[in-house]
């Protein structure tokens, strides 16, 4: 079975992805353990929160997380998750992990936000962690800010809200991330995370 850590940062809502993991065929911990994460065989970064306090607390497993990483095991960025893979943000104008070049900043004006509903996500590449997914699927959404990513081609799905933006990304070495919540984005979003666990297992 793959041991899956969700990483505890002080964001809420981790029960229902450790739920969706378990659906999934996971064994997820939920965990900011410096070792339990050094241990995993994959890692999930959650979704809800302020990018800045989230960042402020990685601090003490920064470390870890970065050699677990750049060890090459698979990560599932989820909504804010997304985000820190990022350079910087302008929510608190902190940076992120530097995983992917580039950066996040608000929607635009023009739309009510949080950015929050059913929403469909448009294909651009084919991906692993899309499998089976369907152009337009639609999928569940929370969220005010969005990435910009220097290189498009880290860009496998977007999505049309006031603006286009990345819904779904991948980088190397094995870097996933949805802008979207996939555990509360029904068979669609339960799919993605079957996914990400193959992908683990492979």
């Amino acid at each position: 079975m793959v041991r899956v850590v969700i990483v505890d940062y002080g964001v809420g809502n981790l029960r229902s992805i450790k739920r969706a993991l378990e659906r999934a065929g996971a064994i997820p911990v939920i965990t900011s353990s410096r070792d339990d994460i050094k241990r995993a065989d994959a890692i999930v970064l959650p979704g809800v929160g302020s990018f800045k306090g989230v960042t402020q607390n990685l601090g003490p497993i920064l470390r870890p997380l970065y050699e677990t990483i750049g060890e090459g095991r698979p990560v599932l960025g989820i909504c804010l998750g997304l985000q820190l893979f990022f350079e910087w943000s302008e929510e608190g104008g902190v940076k992120g992990l530097g995983l992917i070049e580039g950066f996040v900043d608000r929607l635009p004006s023009t739309v009510k936000v949080p950015h929050m509903g059913w929403n469909s996500i448009k294909i651009r590449t084919w991906s692993p962690i899309i499998d089976g997914i369907p152009n337009g699927a639609y999928m569940y959404f929370v969220h005010s800010y969005k990435a910009n990513p220097k290189k498009k081609d880290v860009v496998m799905a977007t999505t049309t809200y006031g603006c286009d933006f990345p819904s779904i990304v991948e980088a190397k070495p094995a870097l996933f991330g949805t802008q979207f919540h996939p555990e509360k984005s029904g068979s669609y979003g339960l799919a993605i995370l079957k996914n990400f666990v193959k992908l683990v297992k492979q």
